[in-house]
């Protein structure tokens, strides 16, 4: 079942790298930039992440928080967090029953081998839970700050 803007999404719990479960609930209130993302310490995944850390205070002005997602263990999450000083929450989805949840969890060619793997995602959720966009197959250059705009826009429609 394909996520829809409007809908609801779904709720999880997953281990963070604060050393806390997660669950999406948790954020109730606030916007939610929900992105799922293949391996730490990889260039495309550096990259997006160390973006999304340079528009962390811009999201945050806007009551929004970031949650990356990937199948790492918790123990490589803490390394990529401490290299780049990533000042958000990566959450271990190992099993990456939450990746096939969101649909994400796809299966992925490179040079000619396949295999299953997280294709680039990023939900945006609105204070209730609910869809307002999700971007998937993410060309890294630029997303982050579409995903900004996106919230700008959308608060600037709420408050008239």
């Amino acid at each position: 079942m394909m996520l829809e803007a409007g809908q609801a999404v779904p709720n999880f719990e997953l281990p963070g790298s604060n050393g806390e479960k997660v669950q999406l609930t948790d954020f109730m209130g606030k916007y939610v930039i929900l992105y799922f993302y293949p391996k730490d310490m990889t260039p495309g995944c550096t990259t997006e992440a160390c973006d999304f850390r340079d528009f962390h205070t811009d999201f945050k002005e806007l009551n929004a928080v970031i949650l990356g997602i990937s199948p790492d263990p918790l123990e490589r999450h803490k390394k990529f967090i401490e290299k780049y000083d990533l000042p958000f929450l990566l959450l271990s989805d190992e099993d990456h029953k939450v990746s096939e949840l969101y649909e994400v969890w796809k299966l992925k060619k490179n040079y000619g081998k396949e295999y299953m793997g997280i294709e680039r995602s990023t939900f945006l959720i609105d204070e209730d839970g609910k869809l307002i966009q999700q971007w998937r197959k993410v060309r890294v250059n630029g997303h982050v700050e579409e995903a900004l705009q996106l919230i700008k826009e959308t608060i600037g429609t709420e408050r008239h």
